[in-house]
């Protein structure tokens, strides 16, 4: 495998087919409003460099198709019609009919860090991305020395909120759970990326918290790296007053210097 796994070699699938009756707002968790957006289109805007995309849509499946299709119109849509008696591995396999070589996989119910989310997608080799602290109702992830070595259903040092990184033939087992067709596979790169997983009405005011959060820290950054270059123009533009000053009284000091003109009266 090259440095990087190529994006014309990876396909993407977001699995957004189950009720969220956890949360309770009668539709998709990949349809909660964050911060006057569907979670779905802030996936898809991080997802913009990617050609193949495939999300699976199974409750409300009518809502989350026309949601995204106003944002993009090329991406395919798979339908998981058992959505209600099946799980998520189930969703993930209708879609990698056809995959390429390499599938990314999350779910819609997940705000992640941008700048994180971009070093996961170019990280140059397949990997488990693993967090802290996502939901009150997530799988544990068992990471050492880099390494995830145990996926469960039961706590870990770290948590696992659906997103990976791995060749298509990995996930094609028989279980109805990603962690489980995941296991034979471990371990696998751990990569570290802050998110929030939203299950539950805790959750949802958890990661509107967080992400409020991100957001400041990342004005405060951008006002501090402004207020850095204002101040070093308003250097530059005195160096420049004093550098034209000095010029100006050198060029006096020449003229003073100068013999007279005999022929002057």
């Amino acid at each position: 495998m090259s440095s990087e796994i190529e994006k014309k070699k990876t396909t993407v699938i977001i699995c957004c087919a189950g009720m969220g009756t956890r949360l309770g707002i009668g539709t998709t968790k990949a349809l909660v409003d964050v911060n006057g957006e569907p979670l779905i289109i802030r996936q898809l805007k991080l997802l913009d460099a990617f050609d193949d995309i495939r999300v699976v849509v199974g409750f409300d499946a009518e809502r989350v198709i026309n949601v995204v299709k106003e944002y993009r119109k090329d991406i395919m849509f798979v339908c998981n019609y058992e959505y209600e008696h099946n799980g998520p591995a189930d969703s993930l396999k209708k879609a990698l009919l056809g995959a390429r070589e390499y599938v990314i996989t999350l779910d819609g119910d997940t705000v992640m860090n941008p700048k994180d989310f971009e070093q996961f997608l170019v990280y140059p080799g397949e990997c488990i991305a693993v967090t802290e602290d996502a939901s009150c109702e997530t799988i544990g992830a068992v990471v050492l020395n880099g390494m995830v070595e145990a996926l469960a259903k039961k706590p870990g040092n770290m948590q696992w909120s659906g997103i990976t990184k791995v060749r298509a033939d990995k996930l094609r087992g028989n279980s109805s759970h990603v962690y489980e067709v995941l296991t034979p596979h471990l371990p696998m790169r751990a990569f570290p990326l802050r998110l929030k997983e939203i299950n539950t009405p805790k959750d949802y005011e958890n990661a509107m918290e967080w992400f409020t959060m991100e957001k400041s820290e990342v004005i405060q950054f951008v006002s501090i790296i402004l207020g850095s270059i204002l101040g070093i123009l308003s250097e530059a533009k005195e160096r420049n007053e004093m550098w034209t000053l000095k010029r100006a009284m050198e060029a006096c000091e020449r003229v003073e210097k100068m013999p007279r003109n005999r022929w002057a009266k």
